[in-house]
């Protein structure tokens, strides 16, 4: 090939020269790793390759280096960024779209290194240089011979260069296209990144050594055997034996044994040590016994019905991109099982392999997807959408063959996906009936077959909650081709492969799908969008850590911070929604009933008993403990549920203190290999005793002072607003119907909620007020006014209601709209701003963490303390956060003094060193810049999250609809 031959880039062809695809084995044959540092240099385009830089004796000592594995856009994004900027797009090709051509304007990367390959490297056999994975087309040479090219970035590559190699040094020269006719197929809503990502390395393969490995582990929940039989290739399969001896099973390849075995499940992940030999080579496997199977309508695994608890996983690191270490790999799985997460979807290619022998190990359900996504052509109407173009069947089979086989024996591995957003047509068909012929132990899916004619499973994303429960009672519309009708309605099972997106604040609704899901059997679970925000990590020039999204590199066309969608945030601190969705898909559920005076724990796992939890109790009275023990219960089966009545030490208690409540946790009793001992898996709460009535005191009248008010201790201005509270300086608190817009008020399917919000006949986010009246009396003071906006053709009437009651001031805000409101409101409540020396926050009610109306699951009744800092979430997108629910009391102290706020009962609050407004205007956390108060709301009511920005937005019964409403907040403020 010559430089100027460039044909293969925007030919469909997967590519030449290679070898056959095979599986991941770990082998005891050589192995040489040829990662490290590389000479690199960055051409514009083909026509800026250089000449000959191939050849041995070339001479690159000018060029820089780069790691072998990364992504070139990576690299010194803080500094000079050589090598271009990462560019994220969701479904827009970045390239005018003509298939299979693509821009001369394509960044290529020339890469070489020399090796030296060992004296003791074997003289026979063959040896392959391994390329596990490229974006997005390469070719490359070895001592100057072109080896052939390659593509599919997210698959292994292999080619053969035994006949090429040198006793001694050599030279590898790598050449990789940014864009190519590949780049059609792989449009998967991430950063566009390009290089040699994952690791290379030289594999001898011995003569009459073991090419591939296809182990075949079934169980039988009748009879408890697994049966395992192991193919090889047929040429060396006389001489081939497999052996487990755990099991004292020693066969021949290609041989079946039957064995009583423990089986493999997500929750009781067991593998068996395995051999497969020959004279040449021994290749280890780690055998995991399991039967998938479509049966009865439904998904089953060794006989018994599954529930995904699942999220979607792309590859993500905030300084390396799709370059990720075994130990994030391992980070990221710890992270989900801790949260209760039990199953992954490889969105929207294959992983790296090591990460599904993390899966085996540690447990987890995997749909494998295929390195395949076309969704740019949907602005097109889906003209000369591959997926039904004939040219393109061969790299859609290549792809697909190319996954199964290298992923083929992962017990994990429940699940072929044929790829993701990418129509339908021909050649997914074929996809499917291929895999289904050499693998007929796992099922198809694919979301975008909607008859579900050539999958197994019929898949949606973000369809909302009223059609999953048609879909749960099979009552959903029918299929676009009749004759398909009864299979997807009675005979697969249904999965929601992406929902709740975790955009920003949220994904509100979590519970009410979990309650379909276990309502309907039919449903099977599903997968949240997504794992993890894939933010770049970048620093201001002070050195400020903060994460970039689509646009902060000037992208040209971007999609902008849609890329920000995780349940961990980059740094991989898990987010609100993923400790919300740890409560609501927990697998042991606590009910703690105080009219009965019992526990009930119910098992919701599919196999394991909880032989594996303890239970831990706690009475606290107005969040202080006042007794604590340990429960004994029963290890409780799958599917099963244990009663147990209080401890008799909650029974010796005297009277209660305060709000009392009682806690149980289940957790776990021993270290595992995901989380230490005691690590909580679920917890339930019962109230025990109610708080004591607030006693009703003499009323202090109000008197006019100084061109303004007094109240007992609480001074206000001519217009009856407050100022100070026993000597402390408050402004406000005045009604407040703004929030910072989330991400799901910002975005929608449907018209955005924001929209209505700004709109010029509401402006929420700019209200006026206006006292109408002032009424000094023996009870208090009462302040009439109305809030609206200038130029709106709605308004609010408020009414604020002041008495000194209990040696408490106690507020009483009274509203009622005016004119036509036909939207709901962000929020309702109450707005002020203190000194900004009351730092140290400390609340009982609802907590640790941030709450809403539709993401209220994980907040339990307790005491909590906190900074004004640690109330804030850090989200990389700017956005109403923090508010913590059901909220009875709240103090915030500092400089020798106390503020104390009480509900009657509850509220919701919210305390932040800068205004909603500055929120709103912030596009980036380091955007934000404290001010010399801090604002704190008080709210009766908040409007639910949803998940909008791409999915249903917020539920009906979790709007705050504008109607007339009171509410009360008591103020007490101590030194």
């Amino acid at each position: 090939m010559s430089r100027t031959d460039f044909t293969y880039v925007e030919s469909v062809s997967p590519g030449s020269g290679r070898r056959d695809p095979r599986a991941a084995l770990a082998s005891d044959a050589a192995a040489l790793s040829l990662d490290g540092e590389w000479r690199f240099n960055l051409a514009a385009g083909l026509h800026d390759t250089t000449e000959g830089f191939e050849a041995p004796g070339f001479d690159a000592a000018a060029w820089d280096t780069l790691a072998v594995p990364s992504m070139w856009q990576m690299t010194d994004l803080d500094g000079a960024a050589p090598y271009g900027k990462p560019q994220y797009t969701n479904t827009y090709y970045p390239f005018p779209v003509d298939p299979p051509r693509v821009p001369d304007a394509n960044p290529t990367g020339e890469y070489r290194r020399t090796f030296t390959l060992p004296a003791e490297w074997p003289a026979t056999g063959r040896t392959v240089l391994r390329f596990e994975g490229v974006d997005s087309a390469f070719a490359v040479w070895v001592n100057g011979t072109l080896l052939g090219d390659g593509k599919g970035s997210r698959l292994p590559t292999e080619f053969d260069a035994t006949d090429h190699l040198a006793a001694g040094e050599n030279t590898i020269a790598v050449r990789v296209h940014q864009w190519s006719a590949a780049s059609y197929l792989e449009d998967q809503d991430m950063w566009w990144l390009s290089g040699i990502f994952r690791p290379v390395a030289l594999v001898h393969r011995p003569e009459q050594g073991i090419e591939d490995v296809f182990a075949h582990a079934d169980y039988d929940h009748a009879t408890g055997l697994g049966t395992l039989r192991v193919e090889v290739a047929s040429e060396i399969a006389a001489n081939a034996r497999v052996t487990v001896p755990e099991l004292g099973i020693d066969i021949a390849a290609g041989e079946t044994a039957s064995v009583a075995v423990e089986p493999w499940t997500a929750e009781t992940p067991r593998l068996y040590d395995a051999v497969v030999a020959t004279d040449t080579e021994r290749v280890s496997l780690r055998i995991g016994f399991r039967t998938v199977k479509i049966e009865d309508g439904l998904l089953k695994v060794n006989g018994k019905r599954i529930l995904l608890r699942g999220v979607n996983r792309h590859e993500w690191d905030p300084d390396t991109g799709r370059t990720l270490t075994v130990e994030t790999m391992r980070r990221d799985l710890e992270i989900m099982k801790r949260h209760n997460v039990n199953a992954v979807r490889t969105s929207h290619y294959p992983p790296d392999r090591r990460f599904l022998d993390l899966c085996d190990e540690i447990g987890v359900w995997v749909i494998d997807e295929c390195d395949l996504e076309t969704h740019g052509f949907v602005h097109h109407e889906w003209r000369d959408n591959p997926s039904d173009v004939p040219m393109w069947k061969e790299a859609y089979l290549d792809r697909m063959a190319r996954m199964v086989e290298r992923d083929k024996n992962h017990a994990s591995v429940i699940i072929w996906s044929l790829g993701n957003e990418s129509h339908t047509g021909a050649n997914l068909a074929a996809m499917s009936q291929w895999a289904k012929e050499r693998d007929p132990g796992r099922p198809i899916h694919y979301e975008g077959d909607w008859d579900s004619g050539y999958t197994d499973m019929y898949s949606r994303m973000y369809a909302d909650h009223a059609e999953t429960d048609r879909i749960g009672l099979k009552s959903e519309a029918p299929t676009n081709d009749p004759a398909l009708d009864h299979h997807r309605r009675h005979e697969i099972p249904f999965v929601l492969c992406e929902y709740a997106h975790a955009m920003g604040n949220g994904p509100g609704g979590m519970s009410e799908y979990q309650r379909l899901f276990e309502q309907h059997e039919r449903c099977q679970g599903g997968f949240i969008w997504e794992w993890i925000d894939h933010g770049v990590r970048l620093h201001t020039a002070d050195g400020r850590e903060w994460f970039a999204y689509g646009g902060d590199f000037d992208e040209p066309i971007h999609d902008g911070n849609f890329v920000i969608d995780g349940l961990i945030f980059p740094n991989r601190e898990p987010s609100p929604g993923l400790v919300e969705f740890k409560k609501v898909v927990e697998p042991v559920r606590i009910t703690v009933q105080p009219g009965s005076r019992a526990v009930t724990v119910a098992n919701l796992r599919d196999f394991a008993d909880t032989g594996d939890l303890k239970y831990t109790w706690a009475v606290e009275d107005e969040g202080v403990t006042v007794a604590e023990g340990e429960l004994e219960i029963r290890a409780v089966a799958a599917g099963e549920s244990a009663i147990v009545e209080f401890p008799a030490a909650v029974a010796a208690l005297g009277a209660a203190g305060g709000e009392r409540w009682l806690t149980v946790r289940a957790v776990l009793a021993k270290d595992e290999s995901w989380a230490d001992a005691g690590h909580e898996i679920a917890w339930g709460q019962g109230q025990l005793a109610a708080a004591a009535p607030v006693a009703a005191g003499e009323r202090t009248p109000a008197v006019a002072e100084d061109r303004g008010y007094r109240l007992g201790n609480a001074a206000f201005d001519a217009l009856g607003r407050l100022t100070a509270i026993g000597g402390l300086e408050v402004e406000g608190p005045r009604l407040d119907l703004w929030r910072a817009p989330t991400d799901n008020d910002l975005l929608g399917w449907g018209v955005p909620l924001v929209n209505e919000w700004r709109d010029r006949n509401a402006a929420l986010y700019r209200l006026e007020h206006k006292v109408l009246g002032i009424k000094s009396t023996e009870d208090g003071l009462t302040v009439a006014t109305r809030v609206g906006a200038g130029g709106a053709a709605i308004a609010m009437g408020a009414v604020y209601r002041w008495r000194r009651e209990g040696g408490r001031l106690w507020l009483t805000v009274e509203v009622a709209p005016e004119g036509k409101w036909d939207f709901p409101l962000p929020r309702l409540g109450v707005r002020a701003s203190v000194p900004k020396g009351l730092n140290e926050v400390e609340w009982f009610g609802g907590g640790p963490g941030e709450a809403y109306a539709d993401t209220r699951a994980a907040a339990r009744v307790g005491r909590f303390r906190s900074t004004v800092a640690g109330m804030q979430t850090p989200y990389v997108f700017p956005q109403e956060n923090g508010s913590r629910i059901d909220v009875r009391w709240a103090s915030l102290s500092g400089e020798g003094r106390t503020l104390k706020v009480f509900g009657a009962p509850e509220f919701a609050f919210t305390v932040r060193p800068w205004t909603s407004e500055d929120l709103d205007a912030a596009r980036h956390p380091h955007d934000l810049v404290e001010r010399d108060r801090l604002y704190v709301n008080l709210d009766a009511g908040l409007q639910g999250v949803g998940s909008a920005a791409c999915g249903p937005g917020v539920l009906p019964q979790h709007r705050l609809l504008p109607e007339a409403a009171a509410f009360t907040l008591g103020f007490e403020v101590t030194e």
